[in-house]
């Protein structure tokens, strides 16, 4: 699997037709290797990756992260198969378990044993007898646990994307991946050196996640306690969303890179707390 240093994650799950064309094509613009984007209550997520392989040139596109449970072993192994025929290699299908209230709140099925039935998924899909070889195969998945990131660093995957994580974790999972497999890693950004908005931002997106056991547990693992999750203390939430000027930002960012990342993704927050990318910050930390 080929990939380039830098990419952008953002959450499509607002953007309407317009929105998602430019957000492609700026991201394509200004130089970024990737584009990740969510699967959720909205988009459907390889439906979503032909759209946005289709209004660009160059751009890769990665789901971040489909979920195993919206679809069988063999429709993903042909959905990403059909993406990289067409559009020449240019998908990643990054692939989750998700977290129960989606599964069987919103989807309806049972939530199995996360690494099990993951494991079980990639088995399938290797085995799937599909008619329509890739090119490639570009298959990571969303890891936070070791479990996980070792099955992320097995034969049946190329790599892993960690979420809301630190350079300290990528540290631990380059460990446990090997030098061989793609480490790829996301890091909320905002650009401002406004302490409190950039704060308020991050509270409102740890709001989001501190409900998922998935990835409370991972932040408990990361040395971060129940008090400063649950009371946005600043010490987390500066982990979480880093904030301030391209420096401060930038040694961040380059501290995955010296903990073994290959590839950051940057979800760059708008400090008013706006629902779009910030494009000044997707300006400021473009690849060259």
């Amino acid at each position: 699997m080929q990939i380039g240093r830098m990419g952008v994650w953002f959450s499509t799950n607002a953007l309407d037709r317009e929105q998602l064309t430019a957000l492609a094509q700026s991201v394509e613009a200004f130089g970024y290797d990737v584009l990740w984007y969510p699967e959720s209550r909205a988009w459907e997520c390889l439906a979503l990756g032909g759209f946005l392989l289709g209004r660009t040139e160059r751009l890769t596109v990665g789901s971040g992260i489909a979920n195993i449970y919206a679809r069988d072993a063999a429709s993903a192994r042909m959905g990403h198969d059909s993406l990289n025929n067409l559009y020449g290699g240019r998908f990643i299908l990054g692939l989750g378990v998700s977290h129960a209230p989606l599964v069987e709140g919103f989807r309806g099925h049972h939530y199995g044993r996360p690494v099990t039935a993951m494991r079980a998924y990639l088995e399938a899909m290797a085995a799937a007898s599909v008619d329509l070889p890739a090119p490639v195969r570009q298959v990571v998945l969303a890891a936070l646990g070791p479990n996980m990131l070792a099955l992320s660093g097995s034969e049946l995957a190329d790599g892993a994307l960690p979420y809301n994580v630190t350079p300290e974790h990528t540290a631990e999972a380059r460990r446990i991946l090997g030098p061989e497999k793609k480490l790829c890693v996301e890091q909320m950004i905002c650009f401002t050196g406004d302490a409190k908005a950039a704060r308020q931002v991050a509270a409102a997106q740890m709001q989001r996640y501190g409900a998922l056991p998935n990835y409370r547990n991972n932040w408990l693992r990361l040395g971060f306690s129940e008090e400063e999750i649950a009371g946005n203390a600043e010490r987390f939430l500066d982990a979480m969303v880093v904030w301030g000027g391209e420096a401060k930002i930038g040694d961040v960012l380059q501290a995955h890179f010296d903990a073994g990342a290959d590839h950051v993704a940057i979800q760059a927050h708008d400090p008013a707390g706006g629902s779009k990318p910030d494009l000044r910050a997707l300006a400021a930390f473009a690849p060259g």
